[in-house]
């Protein structure tokens, strides 16, 4: 059990330099948000090897450390952490990768999109806090529909390969 748990912790710490270092080299503004597809996909990545827990831990270290660098925005805390908890738990539920790539759309791209208004509002410049409600959701859609498709190229072609399931056994022994 112990084992597994600092497996899980090193392959998160990882992840989650994978999702820092991604957004220094593939970061694109869009209203005003900083668009970060590599978090997007370390998201799935999370969900599908360690869990929605570790997932959600991973999006707010990444988060964190993007903002303490200055690559990212307090915008980064709700798309990532919504986007992670619910395709996290879509796996867990479902373990139909189909499902958790949506799930990370809806979950960033929504839920998230809409969470970071009030963040907007109270922290950021005036222009952003004036753009609409909903504004945040098309640029949190653009970002995560990039990263889904990054993580389901790679989760597919782990899967087709065989190394999804060796990869994901080798986190639960």
């Amino acid at each position: 059990m112990k084992q597994t748990s600092i497996k899980k912790l090193a392959a998160a710490g990882v992840l989650c330099a994978l999702a820092v270092a991604g957004s220094v080299f593939l970061t694109f503004p869009v209203l005003g948000s900083k668009c970060a597809p590599v978090q997007h996909m370390v998201n799935i990545l999370c969900a599908v090897f360690l869990g929605p827990w570790y997932g959600v831990g991973t999006a707010f270290a990444a988060s964190l450390l993007r903002n303490l660098l200055g690559v990212g925005s307090i915008l980064a805390f709700p798309g990532s952490m919504c986007g992670a908890l619910l395709c996290g738990l879509a796996f867990w539920k479902t373990r139909n990768l189909v499902i958790t790539l949506l799930a990370e759309v809806l979950g960033t791209g929504i839920l998230g999109g809409l969470a970071a208004y009030p963040l907007a509002a109270a922290f950021l410049s005036q222009s952003a806090a004036d753009i609409a409600f909903t504004a945040y959701v098309v640029p949190f859609l653009i970002s995560t529909a990039v990263g889904s498709a990054l993580a389901g190229a790679l989760v597919f072609a782990l899967q087709k390969s065989g190394a999804l399931k060796s990869i994901q056994a080798s986190f639960h022994s």
